[in-house]
Order: C-alpha cells, then sequence, then structure tokens
C-alpha cells in the first residue's frame, strides 16, 4: 500500500454508514478537476453516491454516478457534480468502442477490426498491443469494437497479458480477469487492495481496485495502468445498436494510462499523442473525430512487436533498472 501511494495514483479506504465499503481513486492534480475523485464500489453490483461535505460556503450533499457509470465515476464537490471518467477528457484514457484521449487532451476514436490486435504504444523497452472484439454493423459498414485485452512486452521481453473472458450474462460480483505473466497464469486472490509481484521483476505490481474486474498495474517508472472491466449493457446496445446477444456480453476493458518516462520516438495509436513533434491532423470539430490508417497499427498477435510503426527493441538496460528492489 505505501509504495501505491507514492505513484502518481492514490488509493483512499472510504467508509459509508460503517457497511458500505467505497474505494476513490484519485489522480494526480494535474489530471482531475480540483476538488475531484475517482469513487467506486468495491462490490461493483452497487450503485455508487457520491458525498459533498458541508463547508462554510456551500451544503453539503449526496448524488448517484450517472447511470452507464454508476459502478464508477468522478465526482467534484462542492455541488455533488458526477461524470463518468471517459467524459472528462483525461489523457491516456481509453474506452468504449474505443475512444482515446490524447496527451494534448483531444479525444478521437480509433475502430481497428473485431477480432485483431493493435499497437497503441511502441517504443525502445516497451510495446503495448490491445486485442479488439467487436460486432459487425451492416448499415453503417463497420465494426463496433471494444478492447478486450492488452499484450505488454518489456525489458528483455518480459511478457505481461491481462484482459477479460467472453461472458454470457455479466456479473460483477464474478471476477472475469485472465493474467499471465511471461506465459504463466497469475491468480490474484479476490480480496480488495491484494497484490502480486512476481519475484523475477519485484518493480512490477498488480493491486486488485476491487474484489473482481478492477485491477492497477504498475511498472515502476515506467507506467501506471488502471483497467477495469465492464459489459455493454442492455440499455447501451438499444442507445446505439450494438447488437448485444444473449450469449455474449461484450465484456471489455476501459482504461486509463499513466506514463512515466516515454522517449520522443514514441509511436502507436496513442503514444504518437506523446511525441513533442507529433501533429493532431485529426478534425477535431467533429462529434466523432477518427484516426484511420489501421493497417500502420495492426499486429500479427497480442505479443508481436512486427506493426509498421513498431519501436520495439529487447532492452535489457530498462530491464536492470526496474528490477531492482526497492532500497
Amino acid at each position: 500500500m505505501a509504495a501505491l501511494l507514492a505513484r502518481p495514483w492514490a488509493i483512499t479506504i472510504i467508509f459509508l454508514s460503517g457497511c458500505l465499503l467505497m474505494v476513490a481513486v484519485s489522480a494526480a492534480n494535474d489530471t482531475l478537476p480540483r476538488g475531484a475523485k475517482v469513487f467506486g464500489s468495491q462490490f461493483g453490483k452497487r450503485d455508487v453516491l457520491v458525498t459533498c461535505q458541508d463547508d462554510k460556503k456551500t451544503k453539503g450533499c449526496n448524488a448517484p454516478c450517472p447511470h452507464r457509470c454508476r459502478n464508477q465515476c468522478v465526482g467534484i464537490c462542492p455541488g455533488c457534480k458526477t461524470f463518468c471518467l471517459c467524459d472528462l477528457g483525461i489523457p491516456g484514457y481509453v474506452c468504449g468502442d474505443p475512444r482515446f484521449t490524447g496527451a494534448d487532451g483531444n479525444n478521437f476514436y480509433f475502430h481497428g477490426k473485431k477480432d485483431q490486435d493493435f499497437c497503441i504504444v511502441s517504443e525502445k523497452g516497451l510495446h503495448i498491443n490491445a486485442h479488439f472484439i467487436g460486432k459487425h454493423n451492416p448499415e453503417k459498414n463497420r465494426d463496433f469494437t471494444w478492447v478486450q485485452a492488452l499484450g505488454i512486452m518489456f525489458g528483455d521481453n518480459h511478457q505481461l497479458y491481462f484482459g477479460v473472458e467472453k461472458t454470457m450474462t455479466w456479473n460483477d460480483s464474478v471476477d472475469r480477469l485472465a493474467i499471465t505473466f511471461d506465459g504463466e497464469q497469475i491468480n490474484i486472490p479476490t480480496d480488495l487492495n491484494a497484490k502480486w509481484i512476481p519475484t523475477t521483476v519485484p518493480s512490477l505490481s498488480l493491486t486488485r481496485t476491487s474484489e473482481t474486474n478492477g485491477i492497477i498495474v504498475d511498472l515502476r517508472g515506467v507506467f501506471t495502468i488502471i483497467a477495469k472491466a465492464v459489459p455493454i449493457t442492455k440499455k447501451e446496445s438499444d442507445i446505439h445498436s450494438y447488437g448485444v446477444t444473449p450469449d455474449d456480453s461484450l465484456a471489455h476493458l476501459d482504461l486509463s494510462f499513466k506514463f512515466h518516462s516515454l522517449s520522443d520516438d514514441v509511436h502507436g495509436v496513442l503514444g504518437q499523442t506523446y511525441r513533442p513533434d507529433y501533429v493532431n491532423k485529426l478534425d477535431v470539430r467533429k462529434n466523432m473525430p477518427v484516426m484511420t490508417g489501421a493497417d500502420n497499427y495492426s499486429s500479427s498477435s497480442i505479443f508481436a512487436t512486427d506493426c509498421a510503426v513498431a519501436r520495439f527493441r529487447s532492452n535489457p538496460e530498462i530491464a536492470m533498472v526496474t528490477e531492482k528492489a526497492d532500497n
């Protein structure tokens, strides 16, 4: 816990009415608005209330999270203003039918293709692929897609995978995360704040942010990733014509990336927006600016580093630095 508190993300435990345990994951001041906290239930099936205390100018209040993110949202005090995480335009967020927020703060969609893999970050010593699932919409002649899993390569060819298993009927009290490290399956106890650290890379940690379906992945000095497994609800499907069927809830990951040491040569769907010479050529005036050129980012598999913009090379120096334990 102490190690996590030193990171750009802090976990605070809050007790309400002596019975409901909630976890507030608050980002650094440079990413969330003043007075904002991320509220989420330990038990994902429960609706979450944002509570603001009385102060000298404003009376205290309570407000539920918006329906489409009722189990986790951002609350801003005073006033109990509530927003879904993906609506704030925080750099490094990847949510829904993949909407990315670049380092420049602009939102864009990258649809890719269902059942394929795409490199979203690539540089020397770090490569992150995303596996897309989806449903084809013949009326719009494209796939609706979501990020189902990440394949991360770093250092001296270490491989970390985490994703959501295909699920018919979603029940958030059942953990559906699948995790492997260097080919070995990892089982993290379904307890709040349960943590797993590999003996071979003690600078890597995976910590549960809820009993099920939520984790923080931290590689010291390299990245911090917050991941939450979520389904497509019937209401969402009806509104957007996603075509959810009883045999598949289209469970996927909502993600937040925080990078600590990217080089100027970084590339990938998201990674390129962190380059100092990046020029946003998307029409940000559009309601849905879309990044095209999927072929440039296509990878042959979840751990392949063969996309056209790949920069990855095995880097034992990075591995040596990250594998040192804290003094």
